[in-house]
């Protein structure tokens, strides 16, 4: 595995074969597909730190969907990736819609966990002021808002039955440069659904059933408006789908890439 810094933006590249790139969502990293990586084994994988979070935290001006979905965009084209496999979690999975209206003949399957088009109306301030408070309370802030999303955002189960999951995500979103953090809830906070119903290629959407950021309904429903995709949801199963559920999200991927689905 080699790691590339592309204007502050930390990529990994590793293996050969049909490119899948691998995107996380908010307070995450590339090791949110350390759990799946078996089911891309023999294709060249591309797992992109986005600006503002993890290695790639230092980033000037504010963020959108769309810079953000850019970033992406323009990291496979320094790779000269002209079409690949992705992936997405959570906010990952707006930026991975977004950049298949961008340039459609770039994404050729989307496989998405948590998958989401905007937050709801009734959720914006509170991640604004999730924004405000990690700017202003800096590594104690985040200490917070990281037990915050573990009691949140995890199910029951996992917090019950699965400690180093519990600790892998505490980690993850505690690890986060506090200003790149604030920046990237503030994409979330003002993203735009993108027009999923122009995407035609093959799409699986997986949530758990105690996903309250991306519950089974609203998944549903983004199913409903691109052709020919199919949802999959988990029993006993948060927000956090590929450290909570490892095993069913690699035999689903497995089975999506090979067309089984």
């Amino acid at each position: 595995m080699t790691t590339t810094f592309f204007d502050r933006i930390a990529v990994e590249v590793e293996g050969e074969g049909e490119p899948v790139v691998c995107i996380h969502g908010l307070g995450g990293s590339s090791n949110n597909w350390t759990p799946v990586e078996q089911a891309l084994a023999g294709m060249r994988r591309v797992r992109i730190d986005m600006p503002g979070s993890a290695r790639s935290a230092r980033v000037e001006g504010p963020l959108s969907i769309e810079r953000l979905a850019e970033s992406v965009i323009e990291v496979c084209r320094r790779l000269d990736i002209t079409g690949a496999r992705f992936l997405g979690h959570s906010l990952g999975s707006i930026v991975c819609f977004q950049a298949a209206v961008m340039e459609p003949r770039l994404v050729r399957s989307l496989a998405l966990f948590g998958p989401m088009l905007c937050p709801p109306d009734g959720a914006r301030p509170n991640i604004r002021a999730r924004a405000a408070k990690a700017r202003e309370g800096g590594a104690a802030a985040m200490q917070e808002i990281a037990d915050a999303i573990v009691g949140a955002a995890l199910s029951a189960r996992t917090r019950r039955e699965q400690p180093v999951t519990v600790a892998m995500v505490r980690e993850s979103v505690m690890r986060q440069d506090p200003e790149g953090y604030a920046r990237s809830c503030e994409a979330l906070a003002e993203a735009v659904a993108p027009p999923v119903e122009q995407i035609d290629c093959p799409t699986l959407l997986i949530t758990g059933d105690e996903d309250a950021v991306a519950p089974p309904q609203s998944v549903r429903a983004i199913g409903e408006r691109i052709a020919g995709s199919r949802t999959v949801i988990y029993p006993q199963c948060g927000h956090w789908t590929t450290f909570e559920r490892p095993e069913e999200c690699l035999r689903d991927l497995r089975d999506f890439h090979a067309g089984r689905f």
